[in-house]
């Protein structure tokens, strides 16, 4: 048995069965996956795909438990190599976050600018996707630490770990009506057209849940993942903007208005997932605590080795 064998099988059920789409994934060839499979097939002596000809039409049921083994395997050996590069230099290394754009855009700037002060020489790869996308990859180890506020609880192979709260407001074009309300309510945001994000995105949910406990309906006519994009078309005039509060600057997003909305949403939370039973190397700790003083290593390892 070898930990390529391992790394092929695994591959192949994370693509869906696969095998091209596995070797894709791997830099390997097709025939050189399936050959692989086969051969580790074979020295156990059972089967751990079904097949309808050459093509594989699912996972037997060991196979699943063979799977299941192979990720841990392949987890313990990523761990001693983590292990051993900590062992050699705190100060070189790779750190892959998987975050959305408002976490990117917004919330991470400060954190990451520290970081790279103190890690000139760790390499920081960032990779954009919806919440349930970054959160997959956090739980099958394509990306150290995944940022979103939704999504991540979805995986049980995380930790989840609660970072801020932050809360929205509503962005209108200069001398907007709604810019003379004494106090800003629902149901004065529910007479305009509302350009928000994407449902799944940036608080969405909860977002709605405000205005279907008021028994309102609002008018939600443009829908995007980035906040820079709603802003854009409120001020063509589409309609008034529910954003994040962070996401607005009253300097560079002039000379459109922020009207603050705290009052009338329940905060959402923003979260950090890590893989469970991770070795994170020093650095790793540095950042998140960089991002959200109150996940010290003593916390973080807590949540991860349970």
């Amino acid at each position: 048995m070898k930990i390529q064998q391992l790394k092929y099988v695994r591959e192949v059920a994370r693509r869906g069965l696969s095998i091209s789409a596995a070797a894709n994934a791997l830099f390997a060839s097709q025939p050189g996956v399936s050959n692989q499979v086969q051969q580790l097939e074979e020295e156990l002596g059972l089967q751990i795909f079904e097949r309808h000809g050459k093509r594989l039409t699912g996972i037997t049921p060991v196979g699943k438990s063979v799977i299941a083994m192979a990720e841990r395997v392949l987890q313990d050996v990523d761990n001693i190599r983590q292990l051993a590069a900590d062992s050699r230099s705190e100060q070189t290394g790779t750190l892959s976050i998987g975050t959305t754009h408002t976490q990117a855009r917004y919330a991470l700037p400060p954190a990451i600018k520290t970081f790279s002060e103190q890690y000139p020489h760790v390499h920081l790869n960032m990779v954009q996707g919806t919440p349930p996308e970054v959160a997959e990859m956090a739980a099958t180890g394509q990306v150290d630490i995944a940022i979103a506020t939704e999504g991540l609880s979805q995986f049980e192979q995380l930790a989840v770990l609660p970072c801020y709260e932050w809360n929205r407001c509503v962005v209108v074009p200069p001398e907007h009506p709604l810019l003379d309300e004494g106090k800003l309510t629902l149901e004065a945001i529910a007479d305009y057209p509302i350009l928000t994000y994407v449902m799944g995105f940036t608080g969405r949910a909860q977002q709605d849940q405000s205005f279907l406990e008021r028994g309102l309906h609002p008018n939600v006519v443009f829908t995007a993942t980035d906040a820079d994009v709603i802003k854009t078309y409120v001020e063509l005039e589409l309609g008034i903007g529910i954003i994040a509060s962070m996401a607005f600057d009253p300097v560079k997003d002039a000379p459109l208005k922020a009207i603050d909305a705290s009052h009338l949403f329940n905060p959402s939370v923003t979260h950090m997932g890590i893989r469970k039973g991770s070795y994170l190397r020093g650095y790793m700790y540095a950042f998140i605590e960089y991002f959200a003083a109150h996940l010290d290593k003593a916390t973080v390892e807590r949540a991860i080795d349970q």
